[in-house]
């Protein structure tokens, strides 16, 4: 009855087979470390493989997952990831990923039920396993279903040469938990996190891990040693330049306000490149909204019919199918992604206005970032589904550091998909600094919903700085697929930082993990003929 009933609900592939359940199967890896795996099995057996390696346990939703594939004329292979829910070892992320996925392979290969057919499934750490192992998994792969992850981690740890502090140490503070009791997890929840929530204001960083879980965690204070463009040790624990050498089809769901969003669709530009078919979705979601795990559940198992299974037949698709919000926006299938769309630009000019034409010769906005007091961050692409998306920021715009620049009521309606960009050229007293750029959709009741934005740390020498002292600080947002209606107006925020989901920058220059000093300094964002500081978006 509950198959049947998630069958309805979801829209799911009938159900082929009857399914058993072997736990905890030891499977030994190359140095001898088990890694605890289940077997969901369907009757009859000859049928193909769906392969989940997880760091997040086997029981509760992925257990039932496991149950819906294999119900379904899959065998389902689920694994705990090395040093987490019973497998050996230490969990070290992206480390292990390649080679406990070939010798996992190899183990598939001995078993009488595996048929050579494989696919793999996985959302945000779990797909990147599924990338470690992808480029080398030869012709037995035959399908992929990649869910709000990409090939590399490494940017988005870093975005814009930052340091992603919300979305690192809330998942580093989540992996710890899974070692403590459940009560114990229940009632830290109850009481809304407060460890965590001092560990995300606290300095020094590389003492953020022991106030938010009691203990050191070895990775975290790697990520903060290990943080400069060319470190070596994420050469290791990323696997985009290996993206062209994947063959099998990959389906690719993601979200607006996801945190991998910008690398996700990188993968997917990378694979296209390379002739690869793929098939990209992108919805109105966060890292993990439940129409996010819906939607995947439900395409994925439709990827597996057709490109594991075989029992659709293969035709042509729309290729890229994306949401686009606000209001009357809906479904839209395109061709690619990007789509072709000139690029439209909006101004800022004194006054607090934005508008489409070049501003005129005028005095610069000026305020002041003080990192004691950090601009603080409101929704928009974070880890915790609660706490993301599309919030009112009338809150954060009241603050004095968050200038702002505003359009005059639209007369037509306006939509956007596709990549944003920023210029803005700003005058600093300090030489560190960060440069967060936010647009936002005010409607007719003045509510300032966040739409996409971005940030980019400046230290001596990163940008060019002209005779008059200011810097020319190119901002790539977030992705978009937005309509702005009639009567709404365009907002852009210019900041000194978006905190805690960015780590503040200090203005000192400081280590990463060590800087504990925090300097204020008086900023200028420019805008005049010389310094034409834009949003430049796309408009199909």
């Amino acid at each position: 009855m509950l198959d049947r009933l998630t069958t309805d609900l979801l829209r799911l592939p009938p159900v082929r087979a009857r399914v058993t359940l072997t736990r905890d199967v030891p499977v030994r890896v190359r140095d001898g470390v088990p890694l605890r795996t289940d077997h969901y099995a369907p009757d009859p057996p000859d049928a193909p493989t769906v392969l989940i390696r997880t760091p997040y346990g086997r029981s509760g939703p992925i257990r039932l997952f496991g149950r819906l594939i294999a119900a379904r004329g899959y065998h389902a292979v689920i694994q705990s990831c090395r040093g987490t829910h019973g497998s050996g070892g230490t969990f070290d992320p992206f480390a292990h990923e390649r080679a406990d996925g070939l010798d996992t392979l190899d183990w598939l290969r001995r078993q009488p039920w595996y048929t050579g057919a494989l696919g793999m499934f996985g959302v945000s750490y779990q797909g990147f396993a599924q990338w470690a192992l992808a480029a080398e998994a030869g012709d037995e792969l035959r399908a992929m279903v990649a869910v709000v992850t990409a090939s590399t981690t490494r940017d988005s740890t870093y975005a814009g040469g930052s340091f992603a502090l919300d979305t690192v140490l809330t998942w580093a503070e989540l992996i710890q938990a899974q070692t403590v009791p459940w009560l114990a997890r229940q009632w830290e929840l109850k009481r809304g996190q407060p460890k965590l929530v001092a560990a995300l204001a606290h300095l020094p960083l590389a003492e953020a891990d022991r106030v938010a879980t009691g203990v050191t965690i070895p990775f975290f204070q790697q990520w903060l040693l290990h943080h400069t463009p060319d470190a070596a040790y994420w050469r290791e624990r990323v696997f985009d330049g290996r993206r062209g050498e994947v063959r099998a089809p990959v389906l690719m769901v993601g979200g607006w306000h996801d945190i991998f969003l910008p690398a996700q669709l990188d993968d997917h530009a990378a694979l296209r490149a390379a002739g690869t078919p793929t098939r990209l979705t992108v919805g109105p979601w966060t890292h993990g909204s439940p129409g996010l795990l819906y939607t995947a559940v439900r395409e994925g198992l439709d990827w597996f019919e057709t490109h594991l299974a075989g029992r659709r037949p293969t035709v042509p698709d729309p290729g890229v199918r994306v949401h686009v919000g606000g209001d009357e926006g809906g479904w839209r299938d395109l061709p690619d992604w990007p789509p072709s769309a000139p690029r439209t630009s909006w101004y800022l000019h004194p006054g607090a206005a934005l508008r489409p034409e070049p501003a005129p010769a005028s005095a610069p906005r000026r305020f002041r970032y003080d990192p004691a007091d950090p601009t603080p961050s409101l929704g928009g692409p974070l880890l915790v589904a609660q706490r993301a998306g599309p919030v009112d920021n009338r809150p954060v715009e009241a603050r004095p550091d968050v200038p702002t620049w505003t359009s005059a009521p639209l007369t037509a309606p306006l939509e956007i998909i596709g990549p944003v960009h920023a210029e803005v050229y700003v005058r600093s007293e300090l030489p560190y600094l960060d440069v967060f750029v936010r647009l936002c959709d005010v409607d007719p009741r003045g509510r300032s919903w966040n739409v996409c934005d971005g940030l980019v740390r400046l230290w001596p020498g990163r940008f060019p700085t002209d005779h008059t002292g200011a810097v020319r600080v190119p901002v790539p947002l977030w992705p978009a697929a937005h309509r702005f209606a009639p009567g709404h107006r365009l907002r852009v925020q210019v900041t000194g930082g978006a905190h805690p989901r960015y780590a503040r920058n200090p203005g000192t220059g400081e280590p990463l993990g060590a800087a504990a000093a925090l300097r204020a300094g008086w900023r200028e964002v420019l805008h005049d003929p010389v310094h034409p500081s834009a949003l430049h978006l796309p408009v199909p």
